[in-house]
Protein backbone atom coordinates (compact mmCIF):
# COMPACT_ATOMS: atom_id res chain seq x y z
CA UNK A 1 0.00 0.00 0.00
CA UNK A 2 1.80 3.44 -1.20
CA UNK A 3 2.01 6.26 1.11
CA UNK A 4 -0.05 8.05 -0.53
CA UNK A 5 -2.97 5.76 -0.93
CA UNK A 6 -2.79 5.57 3.09
CA UNK A 7 -2.83 9.41 3.14
CA UNK A 8 -6.19 8.96 0.82
CA UNK A 9 -8.38 6.93 3.22
CA UNK A 10 -7.09 8.75 6.46
CA UNK A 11 -8.84 11.68 5.06
CA UNK A 12 -12.02 9.77 4.38
CA UNK A 13 -14.81 11.38 5.86
CA UNK A 14 -17.42 9.61 8.15
CA UNK A 15 -20.02 11.20 7.21
CA UNK A 16 -21.77 13.72 4.62
CA UNK A 17 -25.60 13.60 6.15
CA UNK A 18 -26.93 16.78 6.77
CA UNK A 19 -30.42 17.37 8.75
CA UNK A 20 -31.96 18.45 6.19
CA UNK A 21 -31.39 14.99 4.25
CA UNK A 22 -33.00 13.01 7.01
CA UNK A 23 -36.32 12.31 5.77
CA UNK A 24 -37.89 13.86 2.57
CA UNK A 25 -41.03 15.25 4.86
CA UNK A 26 -42.07 16.91 1.83
CA UNK A 27 -42.13 13.42 -0.39
CA UNK A 28 -43.90 11.77 2.45
CA UNK A 29 -46.81 14.19 1.77
CA UNK A 30 -47.19 13.81 -1.47
CA UNK A 31 -47.60 10.42 -0.95
CA UNK A 32 -49.97 10.25 1.37
CA UNK A 33 -51.83 12.92 0.03
CA UNK A 34 -52.29 10.68 -3.08
CA UNK A 35 -54.50 8.08 -1.10
CA UNK A 36 -55.81 9.88 1.70
CA UNK A 37 -59.14 9.97 0.88
CA UNK A 38 -59.30 5.86 0.78
CA UNK A 39 -57.07 6.04 3.97
CA UNK A 40 -60.01 7.94 5.28
CA UNK A 41 -62.81 5.47 4.02
CA UNK A 42 -60.46 2.49 5.69
CA UNK A 43 -60.76 4.51 8.92
CA UNK A 44 -64.13 3.30 9.25
CA UNK A 45 -63.35 -0.27 9.84
CA UNK A 46 -61.02 1.27 12.92
CA UNK A 47 -63.30 -0.31 16.52
CA UNK A 48 -65.33 -2.24 14.22
CA UNK A 49 -66.02 -5.94 16.47
CA UNK A 50 -67.41 -7.45 13.54
CA UNK A 51 -64.60 -6.50 11.09
CA UNK A 52 -65.47 -8.81 8.25
CA UNK A 53 -69.18 -6.98 8.18
CA UNK A 54 -67.71 -3.45 8.28
CA UNK A 55 -65.35 -4.61 5.52
CA UNK A 56 -68.52 -5.81 3.35
CA UNK A 57 -70.37 -2.90 4.01
CA UNK A 58 -67.15 -0.64 3.12
CA UNK A 59 -66.55 -3.13 0.05
CA UNK A 60 -70.10 -3.03 -1.24
CA UNK A 61 -69.69 0.96 -1.39
CA UNK A 62 -65.90 1.18 -2.93
CA UNK A 63 -64.76 -1.61 -3.71
CA UNK A 64 -61.49 0.60 -4.96
CA UNK A 65 -60.72 1.80 -1.31
CA UNK A 66 -59.03 -1.35 -0.60
CA UNK A 67 -56.41 -0.99 -3.42
CA UNK A 68 -54.18 0.99 -0.35
CA UNK A 69 -54.00 -1.70 1.31
CA UNK A 70 -50.68 -2.92 0.89
CA UNK A 71 -48.78 -0.02 2.54
CA UNK A 72 -50.48 -0.22 5.68
CA UNK A 73 -47.86 -3.30 5.89
CA UNK A 74 -44.77 -0.65 4.73
CA UNK A 75 -45.07 -1.69 0.78
CA UNK A 76 -45.53 1.01 -0.88
CA UNK A 77 -45.48 -0.64 -4.38
CA UNK A 78 -47.62 -3.51 -3.85
CA UNK A 79 -48.54 -4.19 -7.79
CA UNK A 80 -45.39 -6.50 -8.30
CA UNK A 81 -45.03 -7.80 -4.59
CA UNK A 82 -45.57 -11.00 -4.46
CA UNK A 83 -46.69 -13.77 -1.31
CA UNK A 84 -47.06 -17.27 -0.60
CA UNK A 85 -50.73 -18.08 -0.65
CA UNK A 86 -52.44 -20.02 2.02
CA UNK A 87 -50.84 -23.16 -0.12
CA UNK A 88 -47.78 -21.97 -0.67
CA UNK A 89 -48.15 -20.64 -4.47
CA UNK A 90 -47.30 -16.95 -5.20
CA UNK A 91 -49.76 -14.75 -5.45
CA UNK A 92 -49.59 -10.73 -5.87
CA UNK A 93 -50.40 -8.83 -2.88
CA UNK A 94 -52.68 -7.23 -5.36
CA UNK A 95 -54.58 -10.27 -6.13
CA UNK A 96 -55.98 -10.14 -2.36
CA UNK A 97 -57.37 -6.97 -3.20
CA UNK A 98 -60.05 -7.72 -5.94
CA UNK A 99 -62.47 -9.48 -3.73
CA UNK A 100 -64.38 -9.28 -0.28
CA UNK A 101 -63.10 -12.55 0.68
CA UNK A 102 -59.72 -11.51 -0.27
CA UNK A 103 -59.56 -8.50 1.66
CA UNK A 104 -60.59 -10.58 4.72
CA UNK A 105 -57.67 -12.99 4.20
CA UNK A 106 -55.81 -10.35 4.16
CA UNK A 107 -56.62 -8.14 6.93
CA UNK A 108 -56.71 -11.29 8.92
CA UNK A 109 -53.30 -12.97 7.97
CA UNK A 110 -51.46 -9.79 7.78
CA UNK A 111 -52.70 -9.09 11.67
CA UNK A 112 -54.14 -5.89 10.86
CA UNK A 113 -57.22 -6.78 11.63
CA UNK A 114 -56.36 -6.97 15.80
CA UNK A 115 -55.16 -3.16 14.62
CA UNK A 116 -58.40 -2.37 13.69
CA UNK A 117 -60.38 -4.13 16.31
CA UNK A 118 -58.15 -2.94 19.28
CA UNK A 119 -57.66 0.11 18.09
CA UNK A 120 -54.22 0.39 18.51
CA UNK A 121 -54.13 3.17 15.86
CA UNK A 122 -57.26 6.15 15.47
CA UNK A 123 -56.29 7.59 11.94
CA UNK A 124 -54.93 5.84 8.90
CA UNK A 125 -53.56 8.74 7.37
CA UNK A 126 -51.77 9.90 10.73
CA UNK A 127 -50.33 5.71 10.56
CA UNK A 128 -49.53 5.91 7.10
CA UNK A 129 -47.45 9.43 7.34
CA UNK A 130 -45.13 7.24 9.75
CA UNK A 131 -45.24 4.40 7.76
CA UNK A 132 -44.03 7.02 5.08
CA UNK A 133 -41.48 8.28 6.96
CA UNK A 134 -40.08 4.87 7.74
CA UNK A 135 -39.31 3.83 4.69
CA UNK A 136 -37.93 7.18 3.13
CA UNK A 137 -34.99 6.01 5.21
CA UNK A 138 -34.17 3.47 2.57
CA UNK A 139 -33.75 7.05 0.20
CA UNK A 140 -30.88 8.01 2.50
CA UNK A 141 -28.21 6.65 0.43
CA UNK A 142 -29.13 8.20 -2.98
CA UNK A 143 -29.80 11.40 -0.74
CA UNK A 144 -25.90 10.93 0.14
CA UNK A 145 -24.84 10.89 -3.67
CA UNK A 146 -26.73 14.33 -4.08
CA UNK A 147 -25.32 15.67 -1.07
CA UNK A 148 -21.57 14.75 -2.62
CA UNK A 149 -22.64 16.32 -6.40
CA UNK A 150 -23.85 19.29 -3.79
CA UNK A 151 -20.63 19.79 -2.00
CA UNK A 152 -18.24 19.36 -5.33
CA UNK A 153 -20.59 22.03 -6.91
CA UNK A 154 -19.99 24.48 -3.86
CA UNK A 155 -16.28 23.88 -4.04
CA UNK A 156 -16.10 24.91 -7.42
CA UNK A 157 -18.51 27.68 -7.47
CA UNK A 158 -16.89 29.30 -4.81
CA UNK A 159 -13.57 29.05 -6.91
CA UNK A 160 -14.56 30.64 -9.79
CA UNK A 161 -14.70 27.47 -11.90
CA UNK A 162 -17.00 26.94 -14.44
CA UNK A 163 -18.72 23.71 -15.31
CA UNK A 164 -21.31 21.93 -16.29
CA UNK A 165 -23.70 19.08 -14.72
CA UNK A 166 -25.09 15.88 -15.80
CA UNK A 167 -23.33 15.78 -19.35
CA UNK A 168 -23.55 12.87 -21.37
CA UNK A 169 -21.19 11.29 -23.25
CA UNK A 170 -22.94 11.49 -26.57
CA UNK A 171 -21.51 15.32 -26.15
CA UNK A 172 -17.76 13.37 -27.61
CA UNK A 173 -18.71 11.50 -29.98
CA UNK A 174 -14.61 11.69 -30.56
CA UNK A 175 -13.97 9.33 -27.20
CA UNK A 176 -14.84 6.28 -29.80
CA UNK A 177 -13.48 3.90 -26.39
CA UNK A 178 -16.85 4.60 -24.50
CA UNK A 179 -18.78 2.77 -27.44
CA UNK A 180 -22.16 2.65 -27.90
CA UNK A 181 -23.35 2.97 -24.42
CA UNK A 182 -24.68 6.52 -23.34
CA UNK A 183 -22.60 7.22 -20.09
CA UNK A 184 -23.88 10.38 -17.64
CA UNK A 185 -20.55 12.52 -16.28
CA UNK A 186 -21.73 14.46 -12.67
CA UNK A 187 -19.67 17.52 -13.97
CA UNK A 188 -17.57 17.90 -16.89
CA UNK A 189 -14.76 21.33 -16.39
CA UNK A 190 -12.59 22.80 -19.63
CA UNK A 191 -9.18 24.27 -19.39
CA UNK A 192 -6.86 25.52 -22.18
CA UNK A 193 -5.38 22.35 -21.41
CA UNK A 194 -7.81 19.50 -21.64
CA UNK A 195 -11.68 18.25 -20.97
CA UNK A 196 -12.23 16.76 -17.44
CA UNK A 197 -15.08 13.99 -17.39
CA UNK A 198 -15.86 14.06 -13.65
CA UNK A 199 -18.18 11.42 -11.49
CA UNK A 200 -18.40 11.95 -7.66
CA UNK A 201 -20.09 9.71 -4.84
CA UNK A 202 -20.24 8.79 -1.31
CA UNK A 203 -20.46 5.77 0.76
CA UNK A 204 -21.15 6.17 4.78
CA UNK A 205 -21.25 2.27 4.56
CA UNK A 206 -19.84 -0.69 2.31
CA UNK A 207 -21.27 -3.64 0.53
CA UNK A 208 -20.89 -5.57 -2.76
CA UNK A 209 -21.15 -2.36 -5.16
CA UNK A 210 -18.16 -0.74 -3.63
CA UNK A 211 -16.06 -3.40 -5.50
CA UNK A 212 -18.11 -3.13 -8.70
CA UNK A 213 -17.77 1.06 -8.72
CA UNK A 214 -14.45 0.75 -8.33
CA UNK A 215 -13.61 -1.67 -10.78
CA UNK A 216 -16.24 -0.07 -13.49
CA UNK A 217 -14.66 3.50 -13.08
CA UNK A 218 -10.77 2.21 -13.43
CA UNK A 219 -12.18 0.87 -16.41
CA UNK A 220 -13.84 4.40 -17.93
CA UNK A 221 -10.75 6.24 -16.82
CA UNK A 222 -8.38 3.79 -19.17
CA UNK A 223 -10.87 4.15 -21.92
CA UNK A 224 -11.08 8.32 -22.01
CA UNK A 225 -7.54 8.82 -20.67
CA UNK A 226 -6.28 7.09 -23.88
CA UNK A 227 -7.13 10.50 -25.56
CA UNK A 228 -4.70 13.48 -24.57
CA UNK A 229 -7.49 16.39 -24.90
CA UNK A 230 -9.88 14.65 -22.17
CA UNK A 231 -9.12 13.40 -18.65
CA UNK A 232 -11.32 11.13 -16.08
CA UNK A 233 -11.43 12.32 -12.73
CA UNK A 234 -12.95 10.46 -9.66
CA UNK A 235 -14.25 12.07 -6.81
CA UNK A 236 -15.23 9.87 -3.93
CA UNK A 237 -15.61 10.02 -0.15
CA UNK A 238 -16.90 8.31 2.68
CA UNK A 239 -15.57 5.41 5.37
CA UNK A 240 -17.89 2.50 3.49
CA UNK A 241 -14.58 2.31 1.41
CA UNK A 242 -12.79 0.72 4.13
CA UNK A 243 -14.80 -2.00 3.42
CA UNK A 244 -13.15 -2.30 -0.30
CA UNK A 245 -9.79 -0.81 0.18
CA UNK A 246 -7.95 -3.37 -1.79
CA UNK A 247 -10.08 -2.73 -4.88
CA UNK A 248 -9.79 0.83 -4.10
CA UNK A 249 -6.10 1.05 -4.42
CA UNK A 250 -6.23 -1.04 -7.54
CA UNK A 251 -8.58 1.66 -8.89
CA UNK A 252 -6.27 4.17 -6.91
CA UNK A 253 -3.30 2.65 -9.08
CA UNK A 254 -5.09 2.97 -12.00
CA UNK A 255 -6.94 6.33 -12.39
CA UNK A 256 -4.04 9.43 -12.12
CA UNK A 257 -6.89 11.38 -10.80
CA UNK A 258 -8.75 10.49 -7.94
CA UNK A 259 -9.84 12.80 -5.32
CA UNK A 260 -11.55 12.74 -2.17
CA UNK A 261 -12.98 16.00 0.29
CA UNK A 262 -9.97 16.79 1.69
CA UNK A 263 -7.38 16.79 -1.24
CA UNK A 264 -9.89 18.10 -3.99
CA UNK A 265 -8.32 21.80 -2.93
CA UNK A 266 -4.63 20.23 -5.48
CA UNK A 267 -7.49 19.78 -8.47
CA UNK A 268 -8.73 23.08 -8.20
CA UNK A 269 -5.64 24.62 -8.42
CA UNK A 270 -4.77 22.51 -11.29
CA UNK A 271 -7.67 23.72 -13.16
CA UNK A 272 -7.18 27.42 -12.34
CA UNK A 273 -3.42 27.15 -13.47
CA UNK A 274 -4.44 25.26 -17.02
CA UNK A 275 -7.25 28.01 -17.19
CA UNK A 276 -10.64 27.26 -17.47
CA UNK A 277 -13.08 27.95 -19.83
CA UNK A 278 -16.48 28.58 -20.18
CA UNK A 279 -18.60 26.09 -22.88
Amino acid sequence: MSDQFKIFLSQLKETNTLLNTLTDFEKVERNVNKIAIKLNQLNYLIGKENLHLAIKELYDENPKTFDVLGILVAVRDSSNKKVLDKNLNPKLLTDYFTSYEGVCEYIDQTGLADIFRSKKISNLVDYVFGVEVGLDTNARKNRGGQVMEQTVAKLFNDAGIFFKQEVYSSEFPEIESLGEDLKRFDFVIKTLKKTYLIETNYYNSGGSKLNEVARSYADVAVKINKYPNYEFVWITDGKGWLSAKNKLEEAFSIIPSVYNLANLGSFIQKVKEEGVLSF
